[in-house]
């Protein structure tokens, strides 16, 4: 048997740091699992000709992946090209968006359309492949473009947020007791929704320790962060992830202002471990149940803290499109384009000026400032200037002494420990 792999053509940008690493991981354990089954495989992106598939290479099965339920129409387009280039190959739709919407009524309709059907959930015989076996990269080109190693210890979540869709996806937690013998990279990049809540997780961590003192692994990476109540739960845990070399560590903060304590003592053994914490993350979701005036609350408390914003704009998971365009702010754009949460009074102004003020606040962060300003980010003024007028600023105690003196310097300037609302609003 043939067996097509594709990655539709998603829309990721080239400077995105959120989805840089979003290999088709799914579609790589099928083309080990199928090739070690002796059949023949190959994968590509988007829509390729069958020249470059290869003419005596005629599909028996065509596997299309699909991720963010919001770039269905991807999805659609790739089955609707390759339906159309092999009318009698079996197409099977799986994934992400295939996994939560494969029941809607609309996804059945294209089904019957386009003579396709849905895979739910991970296929099963792939991953037990997997487990056993380390995955071939060299299929994305030769040489590979990747100089890291994804992993996963662990599928499935066992926290039920709305928000996130793994538990209906990967409603079984399944964990590895250890990962010593699949490990063939020095830079590791884990896949796991949920990465402390494997209850092997301090054997691996001692599996990746030692690797790290042998020189056989450089860093590690979680995708998805760290359960920051786990963490807490198990407060020696931050020191095994530090000595296992994981860099920009993550966690969560999902819910209310009220949690900033809680917050705080989760940051606190990660700074105890070892962390500056300039380098930790914190998970922020917008748009969603929490108002624009809490958040920035929120915001402002990360800033007093010393750490970094990872800002994720809410999408419904049933939403099966996105037009959001970051370059739209001018004109601005309306629910129609996009989705925007009604319910606690979220605008698009408010989406754009939080993500906003989050892009500036890390600047500051990263960089030790104490302000924003876009002549000292693009450089306008010579190094020893600008390094001038930041001693100058943090020598000074009132906010009123500080912005008199900017102002003096014909510089402007954004303070992160301030509200700052959007423009149209007239509050600032």
């Amino acid at each position: 048997m043939k067996v097509l792999l594709v990655e539709p053509n998603f829309p990721i940008p080239k400077k995105s740091k959120n989805h840089k690493n979003f290999l088709p991981i799914g579609l790589l354990k099928l083309h080990d699992y199928y090739k070690s089954k002796g059949h023949g495989t190959k994968l590509v992106r988007g829509n390729e000709n069958r020249r470059k598939i290869g003419t005596r290479f005629k599909p028996d099965q065509i596997l299309i992946t699909s991720l963010f339920t919001y770039w269905s129409k991807y999805v659609w387009e790739t089955v609707a090209y390759y339906r159309n280039n092999y009318p009698n190959a079996k197409i099977i739709i799986g994934g992400i968006y295939a996994s939560l919407m494969g029941d809607d009524q609309e996804f059945r309709k294209k089904l019957r359309k386009y003579k396709a059907s849905v895979h739910f959930g991970v296929h099963k015989g792939a991953e037990k492949y997997a487990k056993t076996n380390t995955l071939n990269y060299s299929i994305l080109s030769n040489p590979s473009p990747f100089d890291y190693q994804i992993i996963h210890t662990s599928r499935g979540c066992i926290r039920h947020c709305d928000f996130c869709g793994t538990w209906k996806i990967e409603p079984n937690f399944e964990a590895k007791n250890n990962i010593k013998g699949e490990i063939e990279h020095r830079k590791l990049v884990f896949y796991d929704n949920n990465l402390l809540m494997n209850p092997y997780i301090e054997n691996i961590f001692s599996e990746l320790i030692e690797l790290k003192k042998q020189k056989e692994i450089l860093w590690c990476e979680s995708q998805s962060g760290f359960d920051g109540r786990k963490l807490q739960e198990i407060p020696h845990l931050g020191e095994l992830i530090k000595k296992a070399g994981f860099r920009y560590p993550r966690i969560a903060w999902d819910w209310g202002y009220k949690e900033f304590r809680t917050i705080k003592k989760q940051l606190d053994i990660l700074i105890k471990a070892g962390y500056s914490p300039k380098d930790i993350f914190v998970f922020m979701l917008y748009n969603w149940n929490i108002p624009f005036e809490e958040m920035e609350k929120k915001r402002i408390k990360c800033f007093e803290w010393g750490v970094q914003i990872t800002d994720c704009r809410y999408r419904p998971l049933n939403k099966t499109e996105d037009n959001y365009d970051p370059m739209a702010y001018r004109n601005g754009q309306t629910e129609k384009d996009y989705h925007i949460h009604k319910e606690t009074k979220w605008t698009d102004a408010k989406v754009r000026q939080f993500r906003k003020n989050i892009r500036r606040q890390n600047i500051c962060v990263r960089h030790g400032f104490p302000f924003y300003s876009k002549v000292l980010e693009r450089m306008r003024l010579p190094k020893e200037k600008i390094i001038e007028i930041m001693k100058n600023v943090d020598q000074m105690k009132t906010k009123k002494e500080k912005k008199k003196y900017l102002n003096g310097e014909n510089i402007s300037y954004w303070f992160p420990d301030e509200k700052t609302y959007p423009e149209n609003t007239g509050r600032r």
